[in-house]
């Protein structure tokens, strides 16, 4: 398996997966255009993309679906729910194009297992993915106000984490947005903060885990060394070695991350 976060963060989102059967994107938060751009800087081409696999239908996770859709023919994956509400915003997606994947549903795609599993956001029915190939795992989940102990459950042990490490509090307290805006982000459907993200990956780092990508760091109350640091500083006190056991990585609204082999 391999894998890029092409992009990340609360202005869009996607993620290109690679096994030795095909590939994939988790969401188009960008432009078509922009997802273009950003697979020709990792040397692949959105015309060999096999499928794309949709979490929830916030604008920062489908922006690009109506262009990409109609000029490319293809597979798209979501919930029911997911497809009702991107109905609801005027995209139109071929029938042919639509698949129906449910939540705490494992189908085979370009020979991987991927299993979806839900988490708390304020969209209809949000799902992210866990998948594996060749007794390798990479788990994917951002955009959650909280990491239940079953979303713990179903990934933990993977061999690589995109992670959502959305804001600091203290940043986001003091910051611009409108008390509504904050009590949203600092609630159990808005999205995990550094540190609340941290204590999540405690619990679901093993010996095999090697990369944690922070993701879906805020644009105004977060940034990647903040970010960084306070993820660090809490590992340290469960005693994970963020410099040789595992390697945290950053993520990027413009450029993707360099791809890695699991």
């Amino acid at each position: 398996m391999e894998m890029s976060v092409l992009a990340s963060g609360s202005s869009g989102n996607c993620i290109y997966v690679e096994s030795d059967r095909g590939s994939l994107l988790i969401d188009v938060g960008l432009t078509c255009k922009r997802i273009e751009l950003a697979l020709d800087a990792i040397n692949r081409s959105l015309k060999d993309i096999d499928a794309i696999l949709i979490t929830h239908e916030h604008i920062d996770h489908i922006k690009g679906l109506k262009v990409i859709a109609k000029r490319y023919n293809i597979p798209i994956f979501a919930n029911k729910e997911t497809w009702i509400a991107i109905d609801q915003k005027n995209i139109p997606v071929p029938s042919e194009q639509r698949f129906e994947f449910s939540p705490l549903q494992t189908k085979e795609i370009i020979g991987m297992d991927i299993q979806s599993f839900n988490v708390s956001h304020d969209a209809i029915n949000p799902q992210f993915y866990t998948m594996s190939q060749n007794n390798k795992r990479l788990s994917v989940i951002t955009d959650t106000g909280y990491v239940s102990d079953e979303m713990k459950g179903i990934i933990k042990d993977s061999d690589v984490f995109v992670f959502e490490s959305n804001h600091d509090v203290d940043m986001l307290r003091m910051g611009r947005y409108p008390w509504s805006t904050k009590q949203r982000i600092l609630s159990d459907v808005g999205h995990v903060s550094n540190e609340d993200a941290a204590h999540a990956m405690r619990d679901v780092i093993t010996d095999r885990t090697k990369r944690i990508y922070l993701s879906h760091l805020s644009q105004d109350n977060n940034i990647k060394e903040l970010a960084r640091m306070s993820v660090e500083q809490v590992l340290h006190r469960y005693d994970i070695d963020t410099k040789n056991h595992i390697t945290l990585c950053d993520t990027d609204k413009e450029t993707p991350t360099e791809i890695y082999t699991l």
